[in-house]
């Protein structure tokens, strides 16, 4: 049976996307490792895969130590397990593993998969790093035998500029939301009531939710003064999520006056019931690729306010949300004013989401990516149901 090795930078990524994947595929029988950054330190991820294989390099995609030892050990591994399809993940590590292998290829008999999460070339980019980073994925794409892209704008870019022969791009929307998971009937008032007794809130405070980590990408230094800006003494603002920020956030809601209003929750295992807690969720970010927190919000049909990017603009299309100008802190307010005042239609919004997310359900995503490995890889073996698979 074929053996695949998922890789990414770092394991979050693995435990976060890409478990219900090794569980389908060992379903199947294939022998699925994974490689990241301390990805033993995981028991979630030691108990999904295989093996797991533990690699040092930097999150920047630049950095120039990724190569110095990280290379040899990829070759040796892929040499020594004789893997038939290694999937990357993720810019550094992407980058970093098909250089690696990019002689090998000519002499070891396997296919190089690549899933683009969010070029770091896009719209809203820089010039200069939008030059640099667009220059770094054209050398890659001759090192790989297909991309996939998770949006349609990432699609259209990479086909633009030629990154790859166009029959070997493939589009598919998102890495897949479970939907018998992340699922409203799934999330009980008893739940919800803990989660607020937890902040002091009672019933009928308005509670808006943030689930993004505190970097600067995430835009965090818009929503707080936005929140400030709706001068709402019974509204809240939850923030979910951890990183290099964080204390700096805190001291703006300070600054800002709204100390008491703004919960910051660190990182959280229920996810889903801080959602259904809140009238609406909230992502200003930058820059995305397809941002599982809108599509979790979408699945369990609360309302999202996003920034109007790459990503989130494709998820929110079509009246699932409201879209602000990025980085515009008067429209984030309004937004927010406009779902406090309009609960009815942001209910109705928050519905058509749902409706909306049945095109990206892990099934089916799933099975997209089964028909390609088995396009790959010339194995015909039946491709089974995938009708069944659930997120544990």
């Amino acid at each position: 049976m074929p053996k695949i090795l998922i890789v990414s930078t770092l394991p979050v990524t693995i435990s976060y996307f890409l478990l219900p994947y090794a569980k389908y595929f060992r379903t199947l029988g294939w022998q699925v490792d994974a490689m990241a950054c301390n990805v033993s330190a995981e028991a979630d991820c030691r108990q999904a895969f295989d093996q797991v294989w533990d690699m040092k390099w930097s999150r920047n995609p630049i950095e120039l130590s990724n190569f110095f030892v990280a290379p040899q050990l990829i070759r040796e591994l892929v040499q020594a397990e004789k893997y038939d399809i290694v999937h990357v993940h993720t810019p550094t590590a992407a980058f970093v593993t098909r250089y690696a292998l990019k002689d090998l290829k000519n002499q070891q008999k396997f296919k190089v998969i690549y899933t683009a999460h969010g070029f770091h070339f896009h719209s809203q980019g820089k010039s200069w790093k939008n030059s640099i980073y667009l220059f770094l994925e054209k050398i890659a794409g001759s090192w790989t035998d297909y991309l996939i892209t998770i949006n349609r704008e990432d699609y259209a870019a990479a086909n633009r500029y030629q990154l790859m022969p166009a029959e070997r791009i493939r589009y598919m929307p998102g890495i897949g939301v479970d939907l018998q998971y992340y699922n409203s009937e799934q999330v009980t008032d008893d739940d919800i009531a803990a989660v607020r007794k937890e902040m002091q809130l009672t019933a009928e405070m308005p509670l808006f939710l943030s689930v993004a980590e505190f970097t600067p990408r995430k835009r965090h230094r818009d929503l707080i003064p936005a929140f400030a800006k709706l001068a709402r003494p019974d509204a809240h603002l939850a923030l979910a999520g951890s990183g290099p920020l964080l204390e700096e956030m805190q001291q703006l809601a300070i600054d800002l006056g709204v100390e008491k209003q703004v919960h910051f929750l660190g990182k959280r295992q229920d996810i889903s019931t801080l959602i259904r807690s809140s009238l609406a969720t909230i992502l200003v970010s930058a820059q995305e690729g397809l941002p599982r927190s809108v599509m979790e919000s979408l699945s369990l049909e609360v309302v999202v306010i996003g920034s109007q990017i790459r990503g989130i603009q494709q998820l929110l299309e079509d009246d699932c949300g409201l879209l602000v100008e990025l980085g515009n802190v008067d429209q984030i307010t309004q937004a927010m004013d406009w779902v406090l005042a309009n609960p009815l239609k942001s209910q109705q919004m928050g519905k058509q989401g749902r409706e909306k997310m049945a095109a990206y359900d892990l099934p089916q995503i799933i099975n997209l990516h089964e028909e390609l490995y088995t396009e790959a890889i010339g194995n015909h073996f039946s491709p089974a149901t995938t009708k069944n698979i659930t997120s544990e």
